[in-house]
Protein backbone atom coordinates (compact mmCIF):
# COMPACT_ATOMS: atom_id res chain seq x y z
CA UNK A 1 0.00 0.00 0.00
CA UNK A 2 1.50 2.95 0.75
CA UNK A 3 4.76 2.86 2.61
CA UNK A 4 5.11 6.95 3.34
CA UNK A 5 1.59 7.89 5.14
CA UNK A 6 2.80 8.05 8.27
CA UNK A 7 5.43 10.19 7.29
CA UNK A 8 3.30 12.13 4.42
CA UNK A 9 1.12 13.19 7.62
CA UNK A 10 3.25 13.49 10.08
CA UNK A 11 3.18 16.49 12.43
CA UNK A 12 6.64 17.51 12.56
CA UNK A 13 9.29 19.03 10.60
CA UNK A 14 9.38 19.51 6.94
CA UNK A 15 7.61 16.62 5.86
CA UNK A 16 3.40 16.46 5.02
CA UNK A 17 4.03 19.85 2.53
CA UNK A 18 1.90 19.67 -0.38
CA UNK A 19 4.61 17.76 -2.82
CA UNK A 20 4.44 14.55 -0.29
CA UNK A 21 0.66 15.01 0.14
CA UNK A 22 -0.16 14.65 -3.57
CA UNK A 23 1.55 11.08 -2.82
CA UNK A 24 -1.03 10.10 -0.32
CA UNK A 25 -3.59 11.70 -2.74
CA UNK A 26 -2.64 9.40 -5.95
CA UNK A 27 -2.41 6.50 -3.26
CA UNK A 28 -6.65 7.00 -2.23
CA UNK A 29 -8.15 9.29 -4.80
CA UNK A 30 -9.88 6.65 -6.59
CA UNK A 31 -10.81 3.96 -4.14
CA UNK A 32 -12.53 7.04 -2.21
CA UNK A 33 -14.13 8.62 -5.61
CA UNK A 34 -15.63 4.91 -6.25
CA UNK A 35 -16.52 5.00 -1.90
CA UNK A 36 -18.43 8.03 -2.67
CA UNK A 37 -19.95 7.23 -5.82
CA UNK A 38 -21.49 3.86 -4.81
CA UNK A 39 -23.30 6.24 -2.00
CA UNK A 40 -24.82 9.44 -3.77
CA UNK A 41 -24.84 7.84 -6.96
CA UNK A 42 -23.68 10.50 -9.30
CA UNK A 43 -20.32 10.98 -10.39
CA UNK A 44 -19.82 14.78 -10.19
CA UNK A 45 -21.18 14.95 -7.05
CA UNK A 46 -18.88 12.46 -6.15
CA UNK A 47 -15.71 14.29 -7.75
CA UNK A 48 -16.74 17.41 -5.34
CA UNK A 49 -16.91 15.32 -2.42
CA UNK A 50 -13.74 13.55 -3.19
CA UNK A 51 -12.08 16.97 -3.35
CA UNK A 52 -13.85 18.15 -0.57
CA UNK A 53 -12.43 15.55 1.72
CA UNK A 54 -9.02 15.62 0.38
CA UNK A 55 -8.84 19.30 1.01
CA UNK A 56 -10.36 18.42 4.41
CA UNK A 57 -7.17 16.01 5.26
CA UNK A 58 -5.02 18.27 3.60
CA UNK A 59 -6.05 21.56 6.11
CA UNK A 60 -6.32 19.17 8.92
CA UNK A 61 -2.79 16.99 8.42
CA UNK A 62 -0.65 18.26 11.32
CA UNK A 63 -3.85 16.88 13.66
CA UNK A 64 -3.38 13.03 12.14
CA UNK A 65 -1.91 10.91 14.92
CA UNK A 66 -1.97 7.59 13.18
CA UNK A 67 0.54 5.38 12.75
CA UNK A 68 0.11 3.19 9.86
CA UNK A 69 -1.32 2.56 6.26
CA UNK A 70 -4.12 1.33 8.04
CA UNK A 71 -4.99 4.26 10.27
CA UNK A 72 -4.38 6.94 7.22
CA UNK A 73 -6.98 5.05 5.12
CA UNK A 74 -10.13 4.61 7.85
CA UNK A 75 -8.54 8.86 8.84
CA UNK A 76 -9.10 9.75 4.88
CA UNK A 77 -12.69 7.75 4.51
CA UNK A 78 -14.03 8.93 7.98
CA UNK A 79 -13.39 12.59 6.49
CA UNK A 80 -15.27 11.25 3.45
CA UNK A 81 -17.64 9.94 5.28
CA UNK A 82 -18.64 13.11 7.07
CA UNK A 83 -18.42 15.14 3.69
CA UNK A 84 -20.98 12.51 2.35
CA UNK A 85 -22.62 13.17 5.49
CA UNK A 86 -22.89 16.75 5.02
CA UNK A 87 -24.10 16.58 1.64
CA UNK A 88 -27.34 14.46 2.40
CA UNK A 89 -28.39 16.60 4.94
CA UNK A 90 -27.61 19.85 3.31
CA UNK A 91 -28.78 18.36 -0.17
CA UNK A 92 -25.57 19.80 -2.16
CA UNK A 93 -22.35 19.81 -1.90
CA UNK A 94 -21.12 23.17 -0.39
CA UNK A 95 -18.01 24.45 -1.61
CA UNK A 96 -17.08 27.19 0.83
CA UNK A 97 -14.16 24.89 2.14
CA UNK A 98 -12.95 24.49 -1.23
CA UNK A 99 -13.45 28.52 -1.91
CA UNK A 100 -11.73 29.52 1.61
CA UNK A 101 -7.95 26.70 0.56
CA UNK A 102 -8.24 28.15 -3.26
CA UNK A 103 -8.92 24.69 -4.67
CA UNK A 104 -10.82 24.14 -7.76
CA UNK A 105 -13.18 21.29 -8.30
CA UNK A 106 -11.76 19.40 -10.91
CA UNK A 107 -14.53 19.09 -14.28
CA UNK A 108 -15.28 15.61 -15.56
CA UNK A 109 -15.84 15.04 -19.07
CA UNK A 110 -18.52 12.36 -20.54
CA UNK A 111 -16.13 9.84 -20.60
CA UNK A 112 -14.51 10.23 -17.24
CA UNK A 113 -18.29 10.38 -15.82
CA UNK A 114 -18.84 6.82 -17.35
CA UNK A 115 -15.89 5.66 -15.98
CA UNK A 116 -17.05 6.52 -12.21
CA UNK A 117 -19.93 5.14 -13.15
CA UNK A 118 -18.66 1.87 -14.53
CA UNK A 119 -16.18 1.84 -11.14
CA UNK A 120 -19.01 2.22 -8.69
CA UNK A 121 -21.48 -0.13 -10.22
CA UNK A 122 -24.14 2.81 -10.42
CA UNK A 123 -26.52 1.07 -12.68
CA UNK A 124 -26.24 -1.91 -10.19
CA UNK A 125 -26.57 0.53 -7.05
CA UNK A 126 -29.90 2.38 -8.98
CA UNK A 127 -31.74 -1.30 -9.75
CA UNK A 128 -31.17 -2.00 -6.17
CA UNK A 129 -32.39 1.21 -4.14
CA UNK A 130 -35.57 0.88 -6.50
CA UNK A 131 -36.04 -2.69 -5.57
CA UNK A 132 -35.37 -1.78 -1.78
CA UNK A 133 -37.04 0.94 -2.15
CA UNK A 134 -40.01 -0.57 -3.02
CA UNK A 135 -40.02 -3.09 -0.20
CA UNK A 136 -40.33 -0.35 2.51
CA UNK A 137 -43.29 -0.20 4.26
CA UNK A 138 -45.90 2.42 2.74
CA UNK A 139 -45.52 4.64 5.51
CA UNK A 140 -42.17 5.02 4.96
CA UNK A 141 -41.89 5.03 1.43
CA UNK A 142 -44.16 7.91 0.91
CA UNK A 143 -42.42 9.67 3.49
CA UNK A 144 -38.91 9.06 1.71
CA UNK A 145 -40.68 9.84 -1.62
CA UNK A 146 -41.70 13.42 -0.07
CA UNK A 147 -38.61 14.41 1.85
CA UNK A 148 -35.95 12.78 -0.41
CA UNK A 149 -36.63 13.02 -3.72
CA UNK A 150 -39.33 15.95 -4.13
CA UNK A 151 -36.76 17.55 -1.60
CA UNK A 152 -39.96 18.79 0.61
CA UNK A 153 -38.91 19.94 4.45
CA UNK A 154 -40.14 18.20 7.40
CA UNK A 155 -43.49 20.36 8.22
CA UNK A 156 -44.45 19.53 4.43
CA UNK A 157 -44.04 16.09 4.66
CA UNK A 158 -45.76 15.73 7.55
CA UNK A 159 -49.20 17.68 5.79
CA UNK A 160 -49.22 16.20 3.27
CA UNK A 161 -49.30 12.49 5.16
CA UNK A 162 -51.35 13.86 7.66
CA UNK A 163 -48.94 13.16 10.46
CA UNK A 164 -46.87 14.98 13.06
CA UNK A 165 -43.84 16.28 12.33
CA UNK A 166 -42.10 14.26 14.49
CA UNK A 167 -43.73 10.54 12.73
CA UNK A 168 -42.82 12.12 9.42
CA UNK A 169 -38.91 12.46 10.75
CA UNK A 170 -38.86 8.74 12.36
CA UNK A 171 -40.62 7.73 9.02
CA UNK A 172 -37.64 9.13 6.71
CA UNK A 173 -35.14 8.12 9.52
CA UNK A 174 -36.19 4.32 9.77
CA UNK A 175 -36.56 4.27 5.48
CA UNK A 176 -33.01 5.64 5.28
CA UNK A 177 -31.77 3.55 7.69
CA UNK A 178 -33.46 0.37 6.28
CA UNK A 179 -32.43 1.21 2.83
CA UNK A 180 -28.79 1.60 3.71
CA UNK A 181 -28.73 -1.89 5.50
CA UNK A 182 -30.41 -3.19 2.39
CA UNK A 183 -28.06 -2.20 0.47
CA UNK A 184 -24.43 -2.39 2.52
CA UNK A 185 -25.79 -6.26 3.34
CA UNK A 186 -26.81 -7.21 -0.89
CA UNK A 187 -23.23 -5.30 -1.67
CA UNK A 188 -20.49 -4.97 1.31
CA UNK A 189 -18.11 -3.46 -0.76
CA UNK A 190 -14.91 -3.75 1.24
CA UNK A 191 -13.29 -0.51 -0.89
CA UNK A 192 -12.36 0.76 2.55
CA UNK A 193 -9.53 -1.95 2.74
CA UNK A 194 -6.41 -1.28 3.01
CA UNK A 195 -4.81 -3.65 0.29
CA UNK A 196 -0.91 -4.93 1.08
Amino acid sequence: MLALATQILAPSGSQGGPADFSTFYEEYAERVLVFLARRCLDPEIAVDLMAETFAEAYASRRKYRGRSDGEAAAWVFAIARHQLSRWFRRGRAERSALEQLGVEVPTIEPDDHARIEELAGIDGLRDAVVEHFDRLPTGQRDALRLRVIEELDYPEVARRLAISEQTARARVSRGLRKLAAALEKENPDGVEATHD
